[in-house]
């Protein structure tokens, strides 16, 4: 067997153990067949132990992958348009969604893209803006995230015929319309506590009451709102979905209990799942922001709802690259992304979805490249 080598490929061995067992041999050529097959096994067993295996992490595609793959196929295909900001953009429609799970083995992460730094602090002050119904962008500016200072600005008021909102006042946007859908918007100082639909609640109730319903949605596109908007919104709507284990026996206690009849006690913990559409989605600035923003709302709302985070899908419309972000994500586009981080939640389950704090989200193992720089088009 010196002669066989331990990397030669199973044709080759083969050939050479005809040589080896089959030339002067007195047996059988039946009993020297069986001696080939046994000794053929005996090779592929010890070239295995030559053969790094790769992991079953290392086999599965990092799900940053989506997000790179879209860059790279809008750089490389996409349609020169022009857009709103002036700035120019290469664009496609509807691509593929991206779909980024929520948990590892049971573990919450976060979807954090890693091949540059996504500005977390904003993310989450954003967030927890957005849930408690804030229209004024001074209160995030003044914790230093300035994302909505262009639109809250008196010039951009001014252009879009606002001349009567004071600076900041972006209007009915994205918090009032999860919080208040429908009530009389006035300014960013009034009190609107008990006025229009707050649809935030009535999606944590669904979940809580009845996890099977297909209307569980969150909408910010509200058209009798959208000439009063600094912005209309972006990401614009969301729906929930609670998913339990495919074991029969687990699924008819589910569906029993949901129904009030008995097996409550034996009730699986469901698997909440998020799908965003996004109608205008910033590959570069925007996108990353998004991902991480409606991951964390996510996780907040299973949380509260003793839900364990499962996926988020992210459908875009207009998925562009702005003229003046190509060369920075080309640079990007170079990097391996590494592992996104843990999440953890440093508050008692259940609870409100209201008074989180920014300490409340507790990011472990963010390892990412360094931040690129990329200019905001406003």
């Amino acid at each position: 067997m010196s002669e066989i080598g331990p990397f030669m490929d199973r044709g080759s061995a083969y050939i050479a153990m005809q040589k080896l067992f089959m030339g002067k041999s007195r047996l059988p050529p039946a009993i020297r067949l069986m001696i080939l097959e046994v000794a053929l096994m005996k090779l592929e067993f010890s070239m295995s132990s030559y053969i790094t295996r790769p992991s079953a992490a290392a086999r599965r595609r990092h799900e940053e992958y989506q997000y790179l793959d879209l860059v790279r196929e809008i750089l490389d295909t996409g349609e020169h348009r022009p857009d709103r900001t002036g700035t120019g953009t290469y664009s496609i429609f509807a691509p593929t969604p991206l779909k980024f799970s929520l948990n590892r083995d049971g573990e919450p992460i976060l979807p954090l893209l890693t091949t540059k730094r996504v500005f977390l602090r904003a993310v989450v002050a954003e967030l927890l803006w957005f849930v408690e119904g804030n229209t004024s962008s001074i209160p995030l500016s003044e914790k230093g995230v300035k994302i909505w200072d262009g639109n809250g600005s008196r010039e951009f008021l001014d252009n879009l015929g606002l001349t009567h909102r004071e600076v900041g006042d972006l209007g009915p946007v994205y918090g009032f319309q999860w919080r208040h859908f429908g009530a009389q918007y006035v300014d960013a100082k009034t009190d609107y506590a008990g006025k229009g639909v707050d649809q935030l609640a009535g999606v944590i109730h669904k979940l809580k009451t009845n996890p099977y319903d297909r209307r569980i949605i969150l909408s910010a596109w509200n058209v009798a709102d959208l000439d009063k908007m600094a912005l209309p919104p972006c990401h614009m709507f969301a729906q929930f979905y609670v998913s339990y284990p495919r074991d029969r026996a687990a699924a008819a206690a589910a569906a029993a209990s949901a129904n009030g009849q008995e097996g409550e006690k034996e009730r699986p913990k469901g698997h909440l799942h998020c799908q965003l559409y996004q109608r205008s989605c910033d590959m570069g600035l925007g996108v990353p922001f998004n991902i991480a923003s409606y991951a964390l709302l996510t996780h907040m709302i299973a949380h509260v709802c003793d839900l364990v985070p499962g996926t988020l899908t992210h459908v875009m419309g207009d998925a562009h690259v702005y003229l003046d972000h190509i060369d920075a994500l080309q640079t990007q586009l170079e990097r391996e992304p590494r592992d996104f981080p843990v999440l953890k939640i440093a508050r008692e389950k259940g609870g409100s979805i209201d008074g989180w704090q920014a300490e409340d989200f507790v990011v472990q193992g963010y390892d990412p490249h360094k931040s690129i720089a990329m200019k905001m088009s406003v």
